[in-house]
């Protein structure tokens, strides 16, 4: 049974930080690439960061570049999104996902993922 699971949302002040985690379990073969992605009601799904688990090659958004730094330990099963200098428009859920072979560096910013997550909600207030 594959799980997916976020933490480490919440509320936090304009230009603070917070670290968000995704911890997988239940993969027969461990993932490709990881990602994150984001979303607010009444708005599509947007592609945040990626990386690939073998060799770390590491794919961001222009809206978070230079703010957020993704990360993955492996013998953790674990992938990390640090959020630094956060604005207001960070503050939609934030949802992990999984790709088992399919995504490139081309593709890497698409909703083509296999597994999602339930999501960790973020809030920046100001």
């Amino acid at each position: 049974q594959v799980h997916l699971v976020e933490s480490g949302g919440g509320l936090v002040q304009v230009g603070g930080s917070l670290r968000l985690s995704c911890e997988f379990s239940g993969f027969s073969r461990m993932p490709r690439v990881m990602g994150w992605f984001r979303q607010s009601p009444g708005k599509e799904r947007e592609f945040v960061s990626a990386v690939r688990l073998s060799g770390g090659t590491t794919y961001y958004s222009d809206s978070v570049k230079g703010r957020f730094t993704i990360s993955r330990n492996n013998a953790k099963n674990t992938v990390y999104l640090q959020m630094n200098s956060q604005k207001p428009e960070d503050t939609p859920a934030y949802y992990c996902t999984a790709d088992l072979g399919t995504i490139t560096s081309e593709t890497a910013n698409s909703r083509g993922y296999d597994y999602w997550g339930q999501g960790t909600q973020v809030t920046v207030s100001s």
